[in-house]
């Protein structure tokens, strides 16, 4: 991702907001956040605001108790409003952006699933055009490389052993937009997968594994030790950490004789050198399993995360997430074949108030949707914070975290 990519400024327009500010792990109250040309201009303490600087602004009147966040990153999103990104439909994907932008999720990867060479290097091709025009941050390829005995929601007649032709023809059809691909370690070649990976700059992201603890805590080892070696070949040196795929989903469970893939994501968390994602939607997760893995791991080495399919947004019904037909029921979206769960039907904003009310405070929670992911994606310096200089991207919500404002680019939506 460059700052090109990031920068659609919405020339000429001036915004002031008050409220409490969250950002960066903090939370200030009685604090203003001011827009200009697409960018943040000031943001701190209502006391150092001078507003006799911006004649012009249009101050946004926002009711008692609101709160001003940096617009929320989503690492792993299937779709959403109808629109599937695996679907390799153009149209569709944009509805489905267009939908959680206004959600208030200003940044995204789009994610596909496990499919056929042809299908996923068509599906790249679609995503391109959006990631060109800066509507998504890139794209997060699910597999094809994924342990056939936790696919979950995937194809398992695509899954197959990482195959390095077939690596490199994704990467380059993709371009550059090809930010994170989804890896079973356990599988033969997933070591030489994880070194092009890094040497292309994608982040190699463990899961849908079967993997002893040994094996995970082994091959995040080496993805860290290639991926600090790419920053210099010009990698941002944030990116620098692995990540793991939806965290307790897609892997056996933690078991005290057989600790498996969790027990060695939670250590390496926790000292700092991966960052795990949560889908922290109340059906994925227990909340009380998320409230522990914000204690354990800490807000820094944590990226929440939807995985979000098509049926986002809509009523209950049927729906497809790729090849696979998914029925949602109270709003949980299960495959019809086996009754496995299939991607979630929140949006980050709804992930975030459900991790705040499982007892998370809502500044680690918001720096966890915003801050951290930002971070994986190496554009700290642009998104995922609310400072002078960053590109206005704000989510204004009330006390509760219901939605009442997003800016994008400075931009109302």
């Amino acid at each position: 991702m460059t700052s090109t990519d990031l920068r659609h400024p919405a020339a000429g327009t001036t915004y002031v907001l008050h409220g409490t500010m969250v950002s960066d792990g903090t939370q200030t109250e009685d604090s203003v956040v001011a827009v200009l040309d697409g960018l943040i201009a000031y943001a701190g303490p209502r006391a150092g605001f001078d507003r006799a600087r911006y004649p012009a602004a249009e101050t946004l009147k926002l009711q008692p108790g609101s709160l001003i966040l940096p617009g929320l990153i989503d690492l792993h999103c299937h779709g959403a409003a109808g629109g599937g990104f695996p679907d390799g439909d153009g149209e569709a994907s944009r509805q489905a952006v267009g939908f959680l932008h206004r959600s208030g999720t200003t940044t995204l990867l789009a994610s596909m699933v496990t499919a056929s060479c042809e299908e996923l290097t068509h599906g790249i091709g679609v995503l391109n055009d959006l990631w060109s025009e800066g509507l998504i941050a890139g794209i997060h390829l699910e597999g094809p490389f994924l342990s056939h005995a936790r696919c979950g929601a995937q194809n398992p007649d695509w899954l197959r052993d990482p195959d390095p032709e077939l690596a490199r023809r994704l990467i380059a059809a993709a371009g550059g937009s090809l930010k994170t691909m989804t890896y079973a370690p356990e599988l033969s070649g997933a070591g030489e997968l994880v070194r092009i990976l890094a040497e292309h700059g994608v982040t190699p992201s463990l899961g849908h594994t079967d993997a002893d603890a040994q094996t995970t805590a082994a091959s995040l080892a080496e993805a860290a030790e290639l991926l600090v070696a790419s920053t210099a070949q010009g990698r941002h040196p944030q990116q620098a950490r692995p990540t793991v795929t939806h965290l307790f989903n897609g892997m056996p469970p933690l078991h005290h004789r057989s600790p498996g893939p969790v027990a060695a994501c939670l250590r390496l968390a926790a000292a700092g050198e991966i960052v795990v994602e949560l889908i922290g939607d109340g059906v994925h997760l227990d909340p009380e399993t998320v409230r522990m893995v914000f204690d354990l791991a800490g807000a820094d080495n944590i990226a929440l995360v939807t995985d979000s399919m098509a049926a986002t947004g809509l009523p209950d019904g049927d729906y497809d997430l790729g090849p696979s037909a998914v029925v949602v029921r109270e709003g949980v979206a299960r495959l019809h074949s086996n009754d496995a769960l299939a991607g979630g039907t929140s949006t980050l904003l709804e992930v975030v108030r459900r991790t705040v009310a499982a007892g998370v405070s809502p500044a680690n929670a918001v720096k966890a949707a915003t801050l951290v992911p930002a971070r994986v994606l190496g554009a700290e310096s642009v998104i995922g914070s609310l400072r002078a200089g960053m590109r206005a991207d704000i989510v204004v919500t009330d006390a509760d975290f219901g939605l009442l404002a997003v800016l994008r680019a400075g931009r109302r939506i």
